[in-house]
């Protein structure tokens, strides 16, 4: 730790709500442990680009409740490429950073991990995503105000479902993982969930359809995992339209509306546990972990494990729904 006297911190990938209470919290921890902090603009970009800038505290001041990141964020092919990092390497030499805190997803944290094995930088991440799909943490930044927001769409949804016996799919992100379509269902009162880590073993349309999907109710809504593995909500329509043509369906994507709006106050919380968390785990000289929280517990999770361990559905919480469906 005695080494470290500057850190750099930077949001990378999807925007997630609570990054900014994140930044707040690393920068407002790092200077009273007496580290100086560099905001880093535009992700790992701003690495390449010397988008640098020294934050103190009045920084972050009124950015908790804002969605976002005040750092801003976007893609870096270039970053991808050893020469790429090489000049990220360069401009931190250059502006004395010695370690790096980046919140975001898998490959913002891959992205820490090369930079850390090439160049020894001490580097924390924090899981900021909605998707809730990182391994070795119970919950991610952002997961809650998303799965609030699908819920408070859904809850809309319901009203013209039910006016005009409709069945609506309603396409929810996630990529390749299920848990906001899963527990945006049940949160929801939804009457079955789509999602990728399940289709490979069941046709799930089928399923619902033979499991007495609407044998008592005139509308229904199934959430559908965005992923090219389900094939999106737009897929399932075509497919009742084919198969089930007595169903009158629509589709709604929700999209990018699920990244943004003020950050609940679980996703508040916990952004500013991880974000202490980062520096106190750089002075006790840890390095290469993600921030985690299991069991309402604090965490370090190694980048590897984080990275490539896919993190599991909770099979309890699909007969949850299965059973209030009916």
């Amino acid at each position: 730790m005695g080494s470290i006297k500057c850190i750099g911190i930077l949001t990378s990938g999807g925007d997630a709500p609570g990054m900014n209470a994140a930044i707040r919290a690393v920068t407002r921890s790092a200077i009273f442990n007496g580290l100086q902090v560099k905001g880093i603009y535009r992700g790992y970009k701003g690495l390449l680009t010397g988008e640098i800038k020294e934050f103190r505290t009045e920084n972050v001041s009124n950015i908790i409740q804002l969605g976002g990141t005040i750092l801003k964020t976007a893609r870096c092919q270039e970053f991808k490429t050893p020469e790429g990092r090489q000049i990220a390497y360069e401009t931190m030499q250059r502006e004395g950073i010695d370690a790096l805190v980046v919140i975001g997803g898998d490959g913002s944290l891959t992205g820490a991990r090369l930079l850390a094995q090439e160049f020894d930088i001490p580097c924390i991440g924090l899981p900021g995503t909605i998707d809730n799909d990182l391994y070795g943490t119970d919950t991610t930044i952002g997961y809650d105000t998303a799965l609030n927001t699908i819920l408070d769409a859904v809850d809309k949804i319901r009203d013209t479902a039910t006016s005009h016996e409709r069945l609506f799919f309603v396409e929810v992100m996630g990529r390749d993982a299920g848990f906001l379509a899963l527990n945006g269902a049940i949160a929801a009162g939804a009457e079955a969930a789509i999602i990728p880590e399940f289709n490979t073993e069941v046709d799930q349309l089928e399923e619902v359809i033979n499991n007495g999907f609407r044998k008592s109710k005139s509308s229904s809504i199934v959430l559908v995992a965005e992923s090219e593995i389900t094939g999106g909500a737009m897929h399932y329509a075509e497919r009742v339209k084919n198969e089930y043509p007595q169903y009158d369906t629509r589709v709604t994507i929700l999209g990018h509306l699920q990244r943004g709006g003020r950050p609940t106050a679980h996703d508040r919380i916990i952004a500013s546990r991880m974000g202490v968390a980062s520096i106190q785990a750089l002075m006790e000289g840890q390095r290469n972990v993600m921030i985690g929280i299991q069991d309402d517990k604090i965490v370090y999770v190694p980048f590897t494990k984080a990275i490539k361990n896919d993190k599991p559905i909770d099979r309890e919480l699909v007969n949850v729904l299965r059973e209030l469906s009916i």
